[in-house]
């Protein structure tokens, strides 16, 4: 048995290897949605806001960057990050470096982060992964990549959509059900 799950996996390598932070969004969010009692739920959350603020710091949207940034670090939890493999107190550190850079209007360049991992293994797992895919493990972000850039908005949003209407709908029938 895999000791991390593998939407956390997919995470670090999205992360990691593509600079997807969108993509880690949402693998990992649905990951959380799907298991609500999970001990790491909370530390699951910081992360993806890690991922979207720097999918927000990417975009020029310092105020969101800003915004998600802080609450991640509300949200993660050092004892559940050692867990996961991560230096806590390194990735702290550097949550917060680059909080006081985005509080400084003259210095909000955007730059890659790592997250710092402290379980070889779980590092060996992302590598081997990168190398059958051929992905280069802390690649730098392709800036130029549109598509990578303003994925949420080029993105087909019909699924999304669906879900919704089908969620409001067995709501309707809940009520209705009780009432």
């Amino acid at each position: 048995m895999q000791k991390y799950p593998q939407a956390y996996i997919n995470y670090l390598i999205h992360f990691h290897a593509e600079r997807d932070y969108f993509e880690c969004h949402e693998v990992l969010e649905e990951y959380w949605k799907e298991h609500p009692g999970d001990l790491w739920a909370s530390t699951y959350v910081g992360l993806i806001q890690v991922a979207v603020s720097l999918y927000h710091w990417r975009r020029h949207n310092y105020a969101g960057a800003e915004k998600m940034l802080r609450s991640a670090l509300t949200q993660l939890k050092d004892t559940d990050l050692v867990q996961l493999g991560i230096e806590a107190e390194v990735f702290r550190t550097t949550l917060s470096r680059r909080l006081e850079i985005l509080d400084n209007p003259d210095d909000r360049q955007y730059e890659d982060l790592d997250i710092p991992l402290a379980d070889p293994q779980l590092e060996a797992l992302c590598l081997e992964h990168c190398s059958e895919n051929e992905l280069t493990w802390r690649c730098p972000s392709d800036l130029s990549n549109t598509q990578l850039i303003h994925k949420h908005t080029l993105r087909d949003r019909a699924p999304v959509i669906l879900e919704r209407e089908r969620s409001r709908q067995m709501k309707l029938l809940a009520k209705r059900d009780k009432g």
